[in-house]
């Protein structure tokens, strides 16, 4: 299952930097120019599979699903909120986690002349692990990074898969996540 893991999230992490090379060589050199229709507010829908990451615990894998609201500044920056929510982890026999984050972020976008757009992102918030079985409830603040690609489907729709990572910080060790997702962005 490790090795499952690393060659899934190497190819995720890999798979912008290769859109960037094939969009570079695609492009005139010139700079893009700022398109005022990919300005503005957009809503965001994703799910995926997370693995937990929690030295001491056995570690696990699930579904995460979100969503959030976001705002596109430039070609360049934008910003959302988003909430997420991963099923439960099973930590040790008769000891599940779930866990919840709502984030605060900012991507940066590598705009170019081509439907494929690389992006990077960070985001701070707060996050809830929910515990049942043997495992308690505990929260804090939470970080996490991001990096993907957004695939421009029409001009208001955009399909984005990325890889992200979640850290929870609670009493113990914190809770960290590593995931693999898909989605949409509908931009108003």
């Amino acid at each position: 299952m490790n090795s499952l893991k690393s060659i899934l999230l190497a190819s995720i992490v890999a798979l912008p930097l290769a859109v960037s090379a094939q969009a570079a060589d695609l492009g005139d050199g010139a700079s893009p120019v700022t398109d005022s229709t990919m300005i503005g507010l957009y809503l965001r829908g994703d799910i995926g599979w997370s693995f937990l990451d929690v030295k001491g615990v056995d570690n696990d894998s699930t579904w995460v699903a979100g969503g959030g609201v976001g705002y596109q500044f430039s070609d360049f920056i934008r910003t959302d909120i988003t909430g997420d929510f991963s099923g439960d982890y099973e930590i040790a026999p008769g000891a599940d986690i779930s866990t919840t984050t709502v984030l605060g972020n900012l991507y940066f976008d590598w705009a170019n002349e081509s439907m494929f757009t690389p992006y990077i992102g960070a985001g701070v918030g707060y996050g809830w692990v929910n515990g049942s079985g043997l495992a308690s409830d505990d929260d804090g603040l939470a970080l996490g990074a991001a990096a993907g690609v957004a695939i421009d489907i029409t001009e208001n729709i955009a399909l984005d898969t990325g890889y992200r990572y979640r850290n929870i910080d609670v009493s113990g060790d914190n809770v960290q996540e590593h995931q693999a997702t898909v989605g949409f962005r509908f931009k108003f």
